[in-house]
């Protein structure tokens, strides 16, 4: 019985030394630049220094011809799909927000779950909309829980989808406190590492300073004039030139801020140190969303010295983060990628000034127009209940409590709705195929599409169109300008150099899943890009 013992706890033991001795890193660091186009790679290449963008351009490995494979492109779909290799059609994150069972539901709102930490409406958030398991899942589930799994950014669903349902925290910021928080989801305290972050205050000393650009505003060439017609002016401010005028503890303009990225960064070297993440023998993994340059990007849009500016800043936030990386982890030890959401179009009127084809249209006034057209031919009020995510919506009560007909209620819609300069196509969401777009943007609608929580119809733009933004800019289009994102490779596992080959953003997660030799989610559709083979 002894020697059955003894050969048990060898085999045991041999077991283990050989789970431990499959090559993987010590620590996956994924880094969502929220609204980061993939020309912002090299519009400011020159002004980059050597130890952020250009580590990971000239030592790491760049997808060149990387794509959204569905639409609309928004936030929450653009980080579930990245880190699940799932598009919203499986993982259900179809928008920011969306009509399900005729009520408007936020992507993360939870009121099952208590706020650790902060106030009730910022804190009551978790994973439990999103249908399909992500990466740090299958890690968490790979070897008995012994990886660790976090997700941080100032937005909470930049901070929850990533961490995904099995995490050990996802912690997002609040703007009535200026405390990063998270749900009794994850915890049911905040971790005393994290506490003794917000006891520093870190928000209030990031706000006693007025956003500057780092250089002389003259070497800003790759920018149009500071002073123009097509940016956001703050509130109380009188235009949107620089200097930028902080108030001290209005927590909520740190999102508007370059600080944003700053804080973002100091929490992750805080919670990188607290918990040793990386360093207690299990491939563990650290998602960060950088949510400012979303907020600026809206503010400014893609052509401003704002957005140039925040780009030079973060680019000297990446280095000092990789250096400490080097020295924490160790250089070789630890796998970054490097991707965005999605990106941004260019502002309409700033290219109607150019004399090109642009525009942008008021959903809210369609609405209200289709709605009073509607009265006309059916003498029913509020027959559309809302325009999401390019979708339109009807009230799926009325529509059986009078008894109308829905397919010629789709074709009337379809019908005024093209009427519109800007709007291409409106498409039956029930019947994709039948329309007459090209099949690649019937692949993206179908892709996008989750029928408990879209629309009846799609409404298509012309290129350069969107809705709801004569200043600053959006996105949620098909267009390359809203779908072409960066994604940059570098470290562990992680050869040297460069493609062209065509990616989807959802062969982001396979190919971390082949890197850390576990199995893929269980919605991932994708394929493992090249290099994903140490």
């Amino acid at each position: 019985m002894k020697k059955i013992a003894l050969c048990a706890c060898l085999l045991v033991q041999q077991f283990s030394v050989q789970a431990q001795d499959i090559p993987r890193p010590k620590l996956v660091v994924g880094i969502v630049v929220d609204q980061m186009r993939w020309d912002y790679l090299y519009r400011y290449h020159e002004r980059y220094g050597n130890a952020g963008f250009k580590r990971i351009l000239n030592h790491g490995y760049t997808c060149q011809n990387t794509y959204l494979n569905y639409i609309p492109s928004y936030t929450a779909p653009g980080h579930a799909t990245i880190y699940s290799g799932a598009v919203p059609a499986i993982h259900g994150i179809v928008g920011n927000d969306w009509i399900e069972n005729n009520m408007h539901q936020y992507c993360a709102s939870d009121k099952l779950v208590k706020s650790i930490g902060g106030s009730t409406a910022a804190g009551q958030m978790s994973p439990r909309s999103m249908k399909s398991s992500n990466i740090g899942d299958e890690l968490r589930l790979s070897n008995n829980f012994q990886s660790r799994v976090y997700g941080i950014a100032l937005k909470d669903r930049g901070a929850i989808f990533p961490a995904g349902h099995l995490a050990n925290g996802a912690f997002w910021f609040d703007d009535s406190t200026g405390n990063f928080i998270s749900s009794s989801y994850y915890a049911n305290q905040l971790p005393e590492w994290l506490q003794e972050f917000n006891r520093k205050k870190w928000a209030d000393t990031l706000l006693t300073k007025n956003w500057e650009t780092l250089y002389p505003i003259e070497t800003y060439t790759a920018s149009i004039a500071d002073n123009n017609p097509y940016e956001f002016i703050q509130e109380g401010a009188t235009s949107s030139s620089f200097p930028h005028k902080v108030k001290p503890n209005l927590y909520k303009q740190i999102r508007n801020l370059p600080a944003g990225n700053t804080l973002s960064f100091k929490l992750a070297k805080a919670l990188i140190k607290g918990t040793k993440l990386g360093q207690e023998g299990h491939a563990d993994m650290l998602c960060i969303s950088l949510s400012s340059s979303d907020y600026i990007g809206h503010q400014y849009a893609p052509n401003s010295i704002e957005v140039e500016d925040m780009y030079l800043r973060l680019d000297k936030s990446l280095g000092q983060f990789f250096q400490f990386l080097d020295d924490e982890i160790g250089k070789g030890n630890y796998t970054i990628f490097l991707t965005a959401d999605h990106g941004a179009a260019q502002n309409a009127q700033y290219l109607n000034d150019l004399k090109m084809p642009a525009g942008s249209l008021s959903e809210i006034k369609i609405q209200s127009e289709l709605n009073a057209h509607l009265k006309q031919v059916y003498k029913v009020d509020s027959l559309v209940q809302a325009i999401i995510n390019y979708q339109i919506f009807f009230n799926e009560n009325k529509l059986v409590q009078q008894h109308i007909d829905k397919a010629a209620l789709k074709k009337e819609v379809s019908q005024f709705c093209t009427q519109y300069d800007g709007i291409a196509s409106v498409i039956d969401l029930t019947a994709i195929n039948n329309s007459s777009i090209p099949y690649f943007l019937k692949t993206k609608i179908e892709n996008g599409y989750y029928p408990k929580r879209c629309g009846s119809l799609a409404i298509i733009y012309q290129p350069a169109w969107y809705a709801d933004a004569n200043r600053g800019t959006t996105h949620g289009t098909w267009n390359p300008y809203d779908t072409h994102i960066p994604l940059l490779w570098m470290g562990w596992g992680i050869q040297q150099g460069e493609t062209f080959k065509p990616y989807e953003v959802s062969d982001i997660a396979p190919s971390i899943a082949a890197l850390l030799h576990i199995q893929t989610p269980n919605g991932s559709h994708g394929k493992v890009i090249d290099f994903a083979h140490p």
